[in-house]
């Protein structure tokens, strides 16, 4: 009984158009910030390296160098602050998690192309 309420629950927060990057892909997040009484759109782009939960728990982490340090950075999916997800770049990958690109840096950070 509680299960299916929670789904009922969670059916009406999950956005649909949320999930079409995977793994790998090089993305733009826009993001709303608040700055006092003003709002403004803030890209965050980068490797995606993880995905992790399900329905509105879903996260995902974007990583990206600035200045030759790296910076990640999680999401939350189906978050309203989230206004998109642009795939910029489509990789192939061969690991759910890219955890190992936090030791690599230069050329080494590159991920192969997905032709379509």
């Amino acid at each position: 009984m509680s299960q299916k309420l929670m789904q009922l629950v969670e059916q009406s927060c999950i956005r649909p158009d949320a999930g079409n990057f995977e793994i790998g892909d090089t993305v733009d997040v826009h993001t709303k910030i608040l700055e006092g009484n003003k709002e403004r759109i803030q890209v965050f782009s980068g490797v995606v390296i993880a995905r992790s939960g399900a329905g509105t728990r879903e996260m995902f982490v974007v990583r990206r160098i600035v200045a030759g340090e790296g910076v990640e950075r999680k999401f939350p999916l189906h978050s309203p602050r989230i206004e998109k997800v642009e795939v910029k770049r489509r990789s192939v990958v061969r690991r759910a998690k890219l955890y190992f690109l936090r030791e690599r840096s230069g050329k080494a950070v590159r991920l192969t192309e997905r032709r379509i």
